[in-house]
């Protein structure tokens, strides 16, 4: 299979079923977004973090996977959608993973500046190209049905990366910088 097909040079491409769209519509804006997403968060496995962290990265790179392939069916010519479902037991396994993380971190009782470290940064810029997405898939909603459960699995996952940011500096010995707002 060859890399590159020729087929998108006139500014199209297929869908899961076949059917060419502009590589600009509103699909292709929210499934490229999960691509991004996940390429950011194979950047934070990159960094030196814990073995547990990089197990669930892995686990979340798999279901950003199966999100792209949803958002990526044309559903009048493919049950992708129904062979690869984005459950509630992925929306769960988030939230177990933040409360676990939250735990072991101080209340949060301010907001906190991004950065400090390389992998603590990569948390937060995954986080806010997270909430991109999140306004992307909902953009498309509006246009092709999107299932529910795709939109709280992509604000759960802003959350999750929020909190790891937020772990991640803890292990490392760096304190957060809370904004304080210019009076």
């Amino acid at each position: 299979m060859k890399v590159y097909t020729k087929t998108g040079d006139k500014g199209t491409t297929a869908l899961i079923g076949g059917t060419r769209v502009a590589k600009n519509n509103v699909r292709l804006e929210a499934y490229g977004g999960v691509d991004e997403l996940n390429s950011h968060l194979g950047m934070i496995r990159s960094y030196p973090i814990d073995g547990e962290s990089v197990k669930q990265l892995i686990e979340i790179q798999n279901v950003l996977f199966v999100i792209g392939a949803n958002l990526a069916t044309d559903t009048a010519v493919s049950n992708m959608q129904k062979k690869l479902p984005c459950t509630d037991e992925d929306v769960a396994f988030l939230e177990r993973a933040i409360d676990k993380m939250d735990e072991e971190l101080p209340p949060l009782q301010y907001f906190v500046l991004p950065g400090g470290r390389p992998e603590v940064s990569a948390c937060h810029i995954a986080r806010t190209v997270c909430r991109r997405v999140e306004r992307r898939i909902i953009d498309m909603s509006e246009e092709i049905e999107v299932e529910d459960v795709i939109v709280r699995y992509v604000n759960r996952l802003s959350d999750y990366l929020f909190v790891l940011g937020r772990k991640l500096a803890k292990d490392c010995g760096l304190e957060e910088v809370k904004w304080v707002p210019r009076n």
